[in-house]
């Protein structure tokens, strides 16, 4: 239900994880959907507990872009980068590096590195010719990055080759991988500057670092789920 709910009442997905996790907290994906949902309405710090757990119950790192994500929600984009930096990318599933690449970029944009944080999504993945399900969101971050550093040209083609790759995913849902043909823009539809800030990357749930729930007050030291944390107070939207 959490999973079904999740798009369209976020508040009760969240209150059916809560739920399954009286009932069976120390199951792993209980303790994963509690995270996403709390993540989905906003509670950050609830979520980040909700996550070491995860961690520590299954071993994986499958959730680091959305740990890293809400460590920039509590307001510690510090903390985020330390974080996004705990585990080699290399043993991280691709989709996940890239998850990790755009929550990565967000938080050196909170701290107002805007040059690294297009450095961070310039990686192999960053490939217009091949639509995989994660290069929709990876070129519109970019795009955004470079509108925030006022290279509205390129912005306004990798807003473009976001969208083509949407389209190509869309027409060949079967499909793993797509090859797409590179996309041309008039100079006159290109604007010179870039408009507005950058948007914050959205992260799909999938990594988790090895960060010791001891040194950090969000952590949950038991397994108990619970319904908030002293942190969700001070939680700020990622974006």
């Amino acid at each position: 239900m959490a999973a079904r709910l999740i798009d369209e009442d976020p508040e009760l997905a969240h209150r059916h994880a809560l739920s399954a996790a009286r009932r069976a907290g120390r199951i792993a994906v209980v303790r994963e959907t509690l995270a996403i949902t709390a993540y989905a309405i906003g509670d950050f710090a609830l979520a980040l507990r909700e996550l070491r757990t995860y961690r520590r119950i299954s071993g994986s790192n499958d959730q680091l872009p959305l740990m890293v994500d809400s460590e920039r929600g509590v307001g510690r984009p510090d903390r985020a980068l330390e974080t996004g930096r705990s585990v080699d990318r290399s043993t991280l599933p691709v989709s996940v590096q890239v998850g990790l690449a755009i929550a990565m970029s967000g938080a050196r944009l909170d701290l107002g590195q805007t040059d690294a944080a297009l450095a961070e999504l310039e990686i192999p993945q960053l490939d217009p010719t091949r639509a995989f399900d994660y290069s929709p969101a990876l070129f519109a971050a970019y795009a955004e990055v470079l509108g925030d550093l006022g290279r509205g040209r390129e912005a306004e083609l990798w807003r473009t080759r976001a969208d083509v790759a949407a389209d190509a995913l869309d027409d060949g849902a079967a499909d793993d991988v797509l090859e797409v043909e590179d996309v041309a823009i008039d100079d006159e539809d290109i604007p010179t500057a870039g408009d507005g800030p950058a948007a914050d990357p959205a992260v799909d749930p999938a990594a988790d670092p090895a960060v010791d729930p001891a040194a950090d007050p969000a952590a949950d030291p038991a397994d108990g789920p619970a319904e908030g944390d002293g942190d969700g107070d001070d939680a700020r939207p990622a974006s």
